[in-house]
């Protein structure tokens, strides 16, 4: 039966950029709700410190917990040989990190969508880098998760393989154990698509999953497909909701997932709008789990 874990959604800035959190007040009021996991973000400011690391594992485990999953963004699409470089020894520290913290999923990320690039030359140059860290992450076990993912806080521009043409071409580039997809449903309407479709193209592939839900503040998906300015644009008519009571239909992701054998971990992205929603997006997910796995 799949696992459910959580990822701090609400409390980013302030894990991440103001320190007016800290990690551990982020594990006592995780460790409340009805879940196995916490997915980690190689970005917390405390994650600086690698004497921490080992610190925050035991915190996580003494509450009957562990951290199934890293999140991190490396950009492996950029033209300068030397930056990609730096980009895979980043990627390594995360592996380790995420190695240390007991976990056995590691994110990667094909990288940004500059505009000079064209499709084949970007799918190249992320498959080589994520060839490049595989090794690595094999000796220590640590499963490589590509992610149909929107754009990091800290980009100048989107995701590369934000679009489901480049990013089924780019998983089906990278044949290894240790490589497969974490799924998204709602980063595919950030991309004006169907995440069922694309569900269903990589759902052999899907290890893990990320659930959220999205809902349209203004206008109708076809408005949102029809956007100027492409990805950029899309977010600006989509929020961040309670999990069941958006866009995403997860009897239909579910049927799917259950029909490939899918029995991994799930970790959800909401609680935007504070512990109670996150609460009851659990919940949501934990009968949604009973209904299809039990």
């Amino acid at each position: 039966m799949p696992k459910l874990a959580v990822f701090p959604k609400a409390f980013m800035n302030a894990l991440c950029k103001d320190g007016s959190m800290k990690v551990k007040e982020w594990i006592e009021l995780a460790v409340k709700l009805d879940i196995e996991g916490l997915e980690w973000y190689a970005g917390f400011l405390e994650m600086a410190d690698k004497k921490k690391w080992s610190l925050f594992r035991s915190m996580v485990e003494d509450h009957g917990k562990v951290i199934p999953m890293m999140c991190c963004s490396p950009d492996f699409t950029h033209p300068d040989k030397a930056f990609r470089e730096k980009e895979i020894v980043k990627q390594k520290n995360w592996i380790d990190m995420t190695y240390t913290l007991g976990g056995s999923y590691c994110r990667v990320l094909s990288g940004q969508r500059r505009p000079e690039l064209s499709m084949d030359e970007g799918v190249k140059l992320a498959a080589d880098c994520i060839y490049d860290c595989l090794p690595y992450a094999q000796e220590r076990h640590i499963t490589l998760i590509l992610e149909n993912h929107y754009k990091d806080d800290f980009w100048e521009y989107p995701e590369f393989a934000q679009k489901m043409d480049i990013f089924c071409q780019l998983v089906d580039r990278i044949d290894h154990p240790y490589f497969g997809v974490n799924y998204d449903p709602s980063n595919t309407y950030l991309a004006g698509e169907d995440p069922i479709e694309l569900l269903k193209r990589v759902s052999k592939r899907v290890v893990t999953m990320h659930a959220s839900d999205r809902y349209l503040k203004e206008g109708t998906l076809e408005d949102l497909r029809k956007e100027e300015g492409g990805a950029l644009g899309y977010a600006k008519r989509l929020s961040h909701g309670e999990i069941g009571k958006g866009l995403n239909d997860y009897d239909a992701i579910f049927t799917e997932l259950k029909r490939v054998g899918f029995d991994n971990w799930i970790s959800i992205e909401d609680g935007v709008d504070g512990m109670d929603q996150l609460e009851r997006s659990v919940s949501f997910l934990r009968k949604k789990i009973s209904q299809y796995w039990g």
